[in-house]
């Protein structure tokens, strides 16, 4: 597949290292037209291409060769789920992805979502109502930061205040070496020294918290709206998270609804529809007179 035989020697496997995502791109340009710039082609090379300072022994080689042929089955259609865990990291590593992404950053909470019941005249008209949901927000007593008021941080003993450390892990490439985020300072680079008695450390706490949701006109079943801010708080001074509202809709026990149209099934009488009436039917904004043809 890629113009080099699986027991290359160690100066062919050289060659590889060089020419191996060149040859990879041709395989899904080619085979399929791909266009560099889409968003398939960047998730095939994605899994396809080979971090160079690993491809150094013919065990390797062959390795690279079990990767291209997967790039070139996926072309086909077919995917990599027969390679197993390990990829996802090293090939995130090679495009500068996962570790490299500074763990300190500011990070958008979470997105919550509330199923809202509200009545058929509800729906139809709109309404203000007023919701309690239980989520995670700031502490009060530390502010976020995890720490007893007027204690001090110290620096991560285990990352050394860099909020990442290097971890080593057998692949089929063979060992490579990638970077994870703190587990111990969960990448902040310090460490508390006294817990916040209140959080335990986390800097969040769960409450029930009261949110006013304005309810739509003519709102459907199903259909949802966003709560900019209103879901779970963010990590590192990161904005807070979205509330998505998902509304269901009661029946009517007088009309029936199909999409904006409103239905009232009404009985009459045989002479009724014979002769012609005038009768008093329901509407959602009151009774009205109806004139029955005959």
């Amino acid at each position: 597949v890629l113009g080099v035989s699986k027991d290359a020697s160690k100066t062919k496997s050289k060659k590889l290292t060089v020419n191996c995502p060149k040859n990879i791109t041709q395989i899904l340009t080619k085979k399929r037209a791909l266009k560099k710039n889409s968003k398939k082609f960047q998730r095939l090379m994605k899994y396809s291409a080979m971090k160079i300072n690993v491809l150094t022994t013919t065990n390797s080689v062959i390795a690279v060769h079990k990767v291209a042929l997967a790039a070139k089955d996926s072309a086909d259609g077919q995917d990599f789920s027969g390679f197993g865990g390990g990829f996802e990291d090293i090939f995130s590593s090679f495009f500068g992805g996962g570790a490299q992404r500074d763990p300190n950053a500011p990070r958008k909470g979470d997105d919550l979502q509330y199923t809202m019941t509200v009545t058929f005249e509800e729906a139809v008209f709109g309404t203000e109502k007023e919701i309690s949901i239980r989520k995670q927000v700031k502490c009060e007593t530390c502010g976020g930061s995890g720490a007893k008021p007027r204690s001090k941080k110290k620096t991560c003993h285990y990352c050394n205040g860099s909020g990442h450390v290097s971890v080593e892990q057998n692949t089929i490439l063979g060992r490579v070496r990638t970077e994870k985020v703190c587990p111990v300072c969960n990448g902040t680079g310090e460490e508390i020294e006294e817990p916040c008695p209140t959080c335990h450390g986390k800097g969040t706490e769960t409450k029930n918290v009261k949110i006013k949701v304005k309810v739509p006109e003519g709102v459907d079943n199903d259909q949802q709206i966003r709560l900019a801010g209103k879901g779970a708080p963010g990590h590192n001074g990161g904005p807070q998270g979205d509330l998505y509202v998902v509304f269901r809709v009661e029946p009517s026990d007088t009309f029936e609804r199909e999409g904006d149209d409103i239905f009232y099934n009404l009985n009459i009488s045989f002479p009724q529809a014979a002769l012609g009436d005038e009768i008093k039917v329901p509407t959602l904004n009151g009774h009205v007179m109806l004139s029955v043809p005959e």
